[in-house]
């Protein structure tokens, strides 16, 4: 009788395990494919929200002679796919229009505009800025950094945006943009100086994939600390 109830317990506590194995295990698959979708979503619905007028419009005229069509254009499913793609088809065509001459006057008339209205004119630069910003690399040291934060035993990834001057000591500062995991358009905006900072050979993607999965996919190469600077002849 004990045998076969320490064995039922055995059984059971066995159970539990299990359960709590592969539910822990599910819930980890689940995340980063709940965390795409959620990306994806976003993207699909913005750029369906972009297209939808379009649809709407080449479909109205078809009403009267071809009301099938009509009515399958308008379906929520063909609607949104022909959205996105007339969407991608217009971010073609600005992106091939701006880089032509009327294209760029067009753009500069629209940016002079954007400047007389106070508060979109904050937005809209700031964001401009920050793309342009993003796609040259900064003068004097490597875009993704490592620094210490949030103390100087730890260390976290970090993008230079920009070099800064001290007016007084005429140091070098670098204006270093810190992003959360697993949400990396928030974070911290950081002055460090420049020889505070632990250089990287990582690109953009390769920073925010390693940021985005909370550390669990990062690249080959890593260095915690900064290189120790050559030792001058007159010290030795």
């Amino acid at each position: 009788m004990m045998r076969g109830r320490a064995v039922a317990d055995t059984n059971q506590v066995g159970f539990w395990v299990r359960t709590r194995r592969y539910l822990l295990a599910g819930v980890f698959t689940a995340i980063p494919l709940w965390v795409t979708w959620l990306i994806i979503e976003l993207l699909v619905n913005q750029l369906s929200r972009l297209g939808r007028p379009w649809i709407q419009a080449m479909a109205d005229p078809l009403r009267d002679q071809w009301p099938t069509v009509a009515r399958w254009m308008l379906a929520p499913w063909f609607e949104s796919a022909l959205a996105v793609l007339l969407a991608l088809a217009g971010f073609y065509l600005l992106g091939w229009a701006v880089t032509r001459v009327i294209g760029r006057k067009l753009l500069d008339l629209f940016d002079a505009v954007i400047n007389r209205i106070p508060l979109v004119q904050k937005i809209y630069g700031a964001t401009k800025q920050l793309l342009g910003v993003i796609q040259q690399k900064p003068e004097g040291t490597h875009r993704v950094v490592l620094i210490d934060f949030p103390s100087a035993e730890m260390k976290a990834v970090g993008f230079v945006m920009r070099v800064l001057t001290d007016d007084v000591t005429g140091e070098q500062l670098a204006a270093v943009y810190v992003p959360t995991t697993p949400n990396p358009t928030s974070g911290y905006l950081e002055i460090v100086p420049i020889d505070r900072l632990v250089p990287t050979d990582w690109s953009m993607d390769e920073a925010m994939t390693f940021i985005i999965s909370g550390g669990a996919v990062a690249p080959d190469r890593f260095r915690y600390r900064r290189e120790a600077a050559p030792q001058q002849a007159g010290d030795a």
